[in-house]
Formats: C-alpha cells, structure tokens, sequence
C-alpha cells in the first residue's frame, strides 16, 4: 500500500476523534499506510497547558488526531479550548481572553491571495476571527514568491489552497472556506453572506468595485492596503450604506468600464484611486515603465507583511467595536526611518542619582530654631500643609486647606501633620528654657489650628529630643528582618503615652507577611483609582526638580528595576488597563517588599469617642513624631506607610477615596484593623514601618515656613 496521495484542491486537514467508531476506523487505517509519519504533541502541549497564569478546563476527551493528507502525517493535538488557549496565551494581554472570545465571533473574508495570504494568515495567526473565507482563481507562480510566503512545492497550485494549508497547520481547529475559482459579481453576495468584514487586495477593478457595491447592500466594512507607502483604505458601508465606492474618488464609473482591462489602460482608474502625488517615487516611475521593462507593478514582501499588520490591526478595532472611521491613512516606514534619531540617554527618569544627606546649620536665634524645627516637621507627600506666623511671644499654626488631597480625608491627615510641627516647636522651645503652655483651636478661617505661648518653663523629656528631632528621616531602605526586642516596643508606648496616644502593631514574621499583602492591596487600590494615582505622582520630584515639597524620588531608595517600573506605574493609560482587567497586582510590590524585611509595623493610635474631631489628630499627631523620634534614637529605620483607608472612618469615607473599590477597602481596613490589634475606640493616626536598615541616601528638603507667603 502506499500513502494517500493529496489531490491539489485538498486544503483542509482531517480532524479525527478516536472515541468516534468511524474516526477510529479511519485512524486505524491511516496509521497502516507506509509513509505515513505519526506525531504525539500532547505531552508536550500539556506541559504548556500546565505553565500558564490561566489555565482552562483540558478535558482529555476533547483531544483529536489530525491528519495532513498534503503532509502524510497524522498528529494527535489536545482539545480545542486548551489549543488555543495555549496559542494565543502570549496575545494576553495585548488582547484579553474576554476580547479573544470576542474575535472569534468574527467571519473575516478576503479577496485576492496574493497579498491576501499574509493577510489571512496573520489574522488567523492573531485569532482575530472565528472563520476565515477567502478568494481567489489564480495559480502559485514562481514570481509570485517575492510576497507569497511558500515555496516551490506550492508553485501550480490554487493560491486558496496554499494559504489554507498553511492556516491549518497553524490551527486545525479554525474552519477556512475557499472560492477557488475568485468571486466576480455573480457570486459576490455568496461570499459576503455572514460575513463581519471583508478585506479587498485584488487586481481586478472591476471586482473591487462588485466588492463595495455589494458590501453595501450586505452593510459589511472594506478594508484595502496598497502596498506602497502604508496606503490603508477603511470603508464602513455598516456605518454608512450610501457611502460611494472608493470614497467617491471614481466618479461615475461603473463595473463596465472597468471590465478586461490591460494594465495600460488600468492606470488612469487606479491614479484616481491612489492619488499620483502621494506615491512612493519608486512606484511611481515604476507604473511609467509598465510592458516596457517591467512586466507589471512591483510589490516587496515587506510592504505586504507591513499591509498584513495594519489590516490585523484594523480587523481587531471593528470586532472589538473600538474606533475606527471610514477614511485613509499612510503608514509610511520610509519616512518614519528617516526620523532616526539617539535615544535621550539623559532621561532623568531612570537615574537614581546619590547625593548626600543635607546639611542642618543651626540657626542662631531662638525663634528661627522654633521656625526650622516646624519645618523639619514630617507630612503626607511631604505636603507641609501648614501657614505660620510669630505674634509676640505666640507661634501660631493652621492647616492650610489648599494642601489637602483625595487621601486626606476631612483634613485628618493635615492636622496630624500639624500635630507634629506642634511637638518640634515643642521641643525646641524646651531645649531653650521658652517652653509655654500650648492650645488647639477648632473653628475660624483653619479647619484646625494651634498655638504655642512661648514661657520659662523647663522640659528636660522634651528637651532631650532636639538633636534627634533635627536629624529626624524617613527611612525607605529595605530592612534586614531582625527580629524586634520587647524592650523597644514598651519604650515607644512610653514615648506614646506620654502624649495621650498607644502604640499596636505586629512584630512577628507570620504577621508582617499577612499585614504585606494587605497593605500591598492597598497601594494596587492607589494605582487604580484616577485620582489618587494622579496625586501620588503630583507628589514625586526628580532630582532636577525643586525638591523641597513633594517626595524627593531619591529618598524613595530605589532600586534600578524599580526606577524603570515606576515609568510604566505613573502612566494613567497603562492604570486604566489594569483597573478593567481587575489586574495591577504587581503595583503592591514596593510596598510588600518593605514590609516584610521590616521587623515591625505599627500604627500609633489615640482615643476618640464618639464626636471625634480633628483635635485628636493633632494631638495624635505629635504622638507620632515623638515615637518616631524615639525609634530612630533606639537605632531603627523608620518609614511612614500611607494605607489608602488610613484616615477613612466610616463607609462615606470609603465611597469618597475611592468609589470603585469601597468593598475591597472595607475589607482590608477591617482585617488590617483586626491584625494590628486596634481596638474600635481608638483611631490611627499614623502606620509606621520600623527595621534595622542603613542610613537613608537623602533627606527631605523643605520650605521656610516665612518668607516664602507664609
């Protein structure tokens, strides 16, 4: 026995299932003939299958033998749903798997495969259809092989048949209907029939025009590409059924005039469709030299290749019902290579940059160290969201309103801030004997304001915090997980209590991998929503901008690959992606990575009752500079953490930070609540990561709270 032999109009390849008595037979029989070569890609597929994010349902029952009667060889594939999923995995998310299933349902015809092929075989390459129909009468010729990509075994063969076997050998699986013998204006409506869109790359002028009239009535969208300068042509007769053929550009002209034409007499009708003066200059005097010395127009298996691509793109736009109007475009490489030019090897974006800490010459009067010591105050986005002024022997401190930001709710975090300007004007009156009783006012022109009366009054506690105070940092550098003693821990309650606050928190490793993952949650909640990312990166400075508000990126102690992911993070194009994919888990990673080299977390807390104001955050806002002070005086790191549902306090909180994400937020807030230990009479007033780590890189600069409009 010998092998079947392939009839040259066999284009479709047998799919076999051997649960099926009549396939089994069939196989049976197969495998007998000589010559025949057998493949199992199963095993290996399965191995694929098992490696991706998003692995689907593989019933084994689903799985079939394929047989390429062309190849003579028969080779067993897993099913249909895991095929393509594996297929098209690396299209993710370029295309979703949603907007894959949305491809399928697309019917994609194309006529004329000369061109054609690549144009059929990339969208069948990219899934961008469910069924793909194509035409064309033609025979593989030898100068057919500059664009068409097959080989010498193809040469005689029909152009449909050479560019379905290549698809089902790409995917058995995607059914492919050919009309071998080309389409003309008799069975243009048979092959329009259930179709999405029609693509028309024939030399025919009288076909193109049966195309779009036919197109019309079956309110089908034509796609043309050219070949020569990226010429793209987009007709939406779904949109626009009265749309004239070829944006009008051929007048009158009907089929008739445009039936058995040489090429010569071709070329006044296709100047008025592709414009002369918009021509390549190659093609152009290409067209002058037709029967002359060359034998038609040229065509380079680039310029089909780039068509293929455009074509692609466009077929997706209208499956997936995104923007895409009737019109032309040139998507010229010629000129777009001319614009070569050196990337900006400078951009600041991707230079860490060093720099050493700042200097901190003490002023030399008494109240410019009160003044300085307010600056060095620490805030959210270090926003300094203060207005100060002296009155005699009163500093004065108000919350400046216009400071505020989505995460600042009700001014919460802006009077913590205040309370720890409060505390540092504290201190330094203490370290020089002018220490006086202070107040808190709510009401009048400031959410919330305070005051401090400088006296003679004595504070060696408060005094002893000075030198620290000045030299107070955030400390973003990774930590090296060393394990915290208790004795730290019940020096920062000390340290809290004495302001009226409590400090809870965990400590343990199992307890900070639980606290990372929320908080990591937390800052994916941040990217997500539009304007809390907007915010968050309103507040970075690079180090060519004037750093002294905002968030120095230096101090941020990045690594190389973290400068490169913040690029892409600061993008509110990429965000909107990630938010419709429920995806960005990766933007948690900063901050999971702190955490869980931390030794600590903890959230320095103050009671309220049930009229909670914003007195209580100031107040707890100087519990959070003295803790902090002390930490860093007891030898660790210390870097502030910035939960998104830091300062909410009940569900209008949360619809008001982030409306899209108030369910998620709940959740974490209350298990990150009940992890930390806080009980429900107490509010965080800040969440503090302490570690053992190496001294910062640099310090925040900050503004003079006079002279410059305070």
């Amino acid at each position: 026995m010998t092998p079947d032999l392939a009839p040259t109009d066999i284009f479709r390849a047998s799919v076999l299932d051997d649960a099926d008595p009549a396939d089994a037979a069939e196989l049976a029989r197969l495998r007998e003939l000589p010559g025949i070569s057998v493949s199992d890609l199963r095993p290996a597929m399965r191995s694929e299958l098992a490696r991706l994010k998003a692995t689907p349902e593989a019933d084994p029952a689903d799985d079939r033998w394929v047989y390429y009667p062309w190849r003579s060889a028969l080779v067993a594939v897993v099913g249909a749903p895991a095929f393509r999923a594996i297929r098209q995995d690396r299209n993710r998310n370029k295309l979703t798997i949603g907007e894959q299933e949305r491809l399928r349902g697309q019917s994609v015809g194309v006529i004329g495969q000369s061109a054609g092929h690549e144009i059929a075989y990339v969208a069948a390459l990219e899934g961008a259809c469910g069924l793909l129909r194509i035409a064309d009468f033609d025979t593989v010729e030898l100068s057919n092989l500059n664009r068409i990509p097959g080989g010498l075994f193809d040469i005689g063969l029909n152009k449909c048949v050479v560019t379905a076997r290549r698809i089902a050998e790409l995917d058995p699986y995607l059914p492919v209907e050919i009309f071998p013998g080309g389409v003309d204006e008799s069975s243009m409506d048979a092959f329009l029939t259930g179709l999405s869109v029609v693509i028309e790359v024939c030399d025919s002028l009288d076909v193109k025009l049966a195309a779009r009239e036919a197109a019309r009535r079956h309110r089908i969208p034509v796609l043309m590409e050219t070949n020569d300068r990226g010429l793209f042509d987009v007709e939406r007769f779904d949109l626009e059924p009265d749309r004239p053929p070829f944006h009008g550009l051929l007048g009158e002209t009907t089929r008739a005039d445009l039936r058995g034409l040489s090429n010569r007499d071709k070329a006044p009708h296709v100047m008025r469709i592709l414009d002369p003066d918009q021509l390549s200059a190659r093609l152009a005097a290409s067209l002058t030299e037709i029967d002359e010395t060359v034998t038609t127009w040229p065509q380079l298996g680039s310029d089909v290749g780039l068509g293929a691509a455009i074509v692609a793109t466009a077929v997706r736009r209208i499956g997936l019902d995104q923007a895409l109007p009737s019109g032309r475009i040139r998507v010229d490489l010629e000129r777009e290579l001319d614009g070569l030019a050196e990337p900006d090897r400078g951009d600041r974006r991707f230079t860490a940059g060093t720099a050493p800490l700042d200097g901190h010459d003490e002023p030399h009067s008494s109240i410019a160290r009160i003044l300085h010591s307010i600056e060095r105050a620490p805030s959210g986005g270090n926003a300094q969201p203060w207005v100060v002024r002296v009155d005699g022997s009163a500093v004065h401190l108000a919350v400046d309103p216009a400071r505020t930001s989505g995460m600042d709710i009700g001014f919460r975090g802006s009077a913590v801030a205040l309370g720890a300007a409060l505390y540092n004007a504290r201190v330094a009156a203490a370290a020089q004997g002018l220490l006086g009783r202070h107040e808190i006012v709510l009401g009048g022109a400031a959410p919330v304001s305070a005051v401090l009366h400088l006296g003679a009054r004595a504070d060696p506690e408060l005094a002893a915090d000075y030198p620290a105070m000045l030299t107070r940092a955030t400390n973003r550098h990774l930590g090296d997980g060393r394990p915290l003693d208790p004795e730290v821990l019940a020096a920062l309650n000390v340290s809290a209590a004495a302001e009226g606050a409590f400090v809870r928190g965990v400590t343990d490793r199992a307890g900070l991998g639980e606290v990372a993952e929320l908080l990591a949650e937390s800052d994916r909640v941040r990217y997500l929503t539009p304007r809390l990312h907007a915010e968050m990166f309103g507040e970075l400075r690079w180090p060519a901008d004037d750093v002294r508000t905002g968030l120095d990126l230096r101090t941020m102690e990045l690594a190389s690959d973290e400068y490169a992911k913040l690029a892409i993070g600061g993008r509110a194009d990429v965000m909107a992606y990630l938010r419709d994919w429920s995806g960005g888990a990766a933007l948690g990673d900063y901050a999971h990575q702190r955490i869980s080299s931390a030794s600590a977390l903890l959230a320095v807390t103050c009671p309220v009752g049930a009229d909670a104001d914003l007195t209580d955050y100031v107040r707890g806002g100087s519990a959070v500079e003295r803790v902090w002070i002390a930490a860093q005086k007891l030898g660790l790191a210390v870097q502030p953490m910035s939960p998104v549902f830091l300062y909410v306090r009940d569900d209008n909180d949360l619809r008001n930070v982030s409306a899209g994400f108030t369910d998620t937020l709940a959740s974490i807030h209350k298990r990150f609540s009940a992890l930390m230990g806080i009980p429900g009479h107490e509010t965080v007033t800040a969440v503090l990561r302490l570690s053992y780590a190496p001294a910062p890189t640099v310090r925040s600069a900050r503004l003079p709270v006079l002279g410059s409009g305070n």
